[in-house]
C-alpha cells in the first residue's frame, strides 16, 4: 500500500488526463460506446480516486467543512482508507444545510454540504463526465468549466461589442437551482445507469437544516465540490 506522502501525483495526473482526453475525443466524434467504456475505466482507476480524495481533503477551501457525519480534516491514513472505500451505489447521505450571506445584501444563500465521502465520489464522477460535456458545450460558455472564468467571459463580451454597439440581455432566474426537475436533469445528462443511479441518490438524499431532515423532491444542492470554495465552517 502507498503512503499518502509518497504518491507520485504528477504521474497520476498524467494518467487521468490521458483518459480524459480520450473521453473528449470519443464524445467529439459521437462514439458513445467508447465514452461509456472509458468513463468506467476512469472511475475504477486508483489514480482518479486518489486525485478525487486529494481534491476534497486538501485542495478545496471547504476541506475543513463537515457534512452531517461531522468528518473533516482527514489524516493521510484516513485519506488512503477513503480511496479504498469509494464505490458506486444507489444510496447517499443527506447534505448539511449551511446559510451564507449574499454579497451586498441582507439575504442568505443556502448551501447543502455533502459528507466527505460523497464529496470525493462526486469529484470522481466529475472527472469522468466533465471531458464528455466539454465536447458538447458551446465555445462561448464560461460557467463551471475547467480553465475558464468570469474574466474570460468579460474579455469575450468586450471583443464582441468594442466595434459596434449591441444589445445585452441579463436574465436572473429566481431560485433556479432550487427548482430544477430531477427527471429532466437525468434525461438531459443521458449517462450510464451506474452514474444515473448515484446522481439520483444525491439529488433525493435531502438536507439536514437545524437538526431536521428536509426532503428534496426537486432542485440540486449548491455545496458540492465547486461550491465549497465559498464556505469554510
Amino acid at each position: 500500500m502507498h503512503e499518502w506522502r509518497t504518491i507520485p501525483w504528477h504521474k497520476l495526473e498524467r494518467k487521468v488526463f490521458k483518459l480524459q482526453k480520450r473521453i473528449y475525443k470519443a464524445a467529439n466524434r459521437g462514439d458513445k460506446r467508447t465514452v461509456r467504456k472509458l468513463q468506467r475505466l476512469l472511475v475504477k482507476s486508483w489514480s482518479a480516486k486518489c486525485l478525487a480524495v486529494r481534491k476534497v481533503t486538501q485542495e478545496n477551501q471547504g476541506k475543513k467543512t463537515a457534512g452531517v457525519d461531522g468528518v473533516k480534516s482527514l489524516t493521510p491514513k484516513q485519506r488512503i482508507k477513503l480511496v479504498g472505500q469509494l464505490t458506486f451505489s444507489n444510496k447517499a447521505k443527506p447534505a448539511r444545510r449551511v446559510w451564507i450571506p449574499k454579497p451586498g445584501r441582507d439575504e442568505k444563500r443556502p448551501l447543502g454540504i455533502p459528507t466527505m465521502y460523497d464529496r470525493a465520489l462526486q469529484g470522481l464522477v466529475k472527472f469522468a463526465l466533465e471531458p464528455e460535456w466539454e465536447a458538447y458545450f458551446e465555445h462561448n460558455s464560461y460557467g463551471f468549466r475547467p480553465g475558464r472564468g468570469c474574466h474570460d467571459a468579460i474579455a469575450a463580451i468586450f471583443n464582441t461589442i468594442r466595434f459596434k454597439p449591441k444589445w445585452v440581455l441579463d436574465a436572473d432566474i429566481a431560485q433556479c437551482f432550487d427548482r430544477i426537475d430531477h427527471q429532466a436533469l437525468l434525461l438531459k445528462l443521458n449517462t450510464s445507469s451506474t452514474f444515473r443511479k448515484q446522481i439520483r441518490a444525491w439529488l433525493i438524499a435531502g438536507v439536514v437544516d437545524a437538526g431536521l431532515l428536509v426532503a428534496t423532491p426537486e432542485g440540486t444542492p449548491q455545496g458540492g465540490v465547486r461550491a465549497l470554495r465559498s464556505v469554510q465552517r
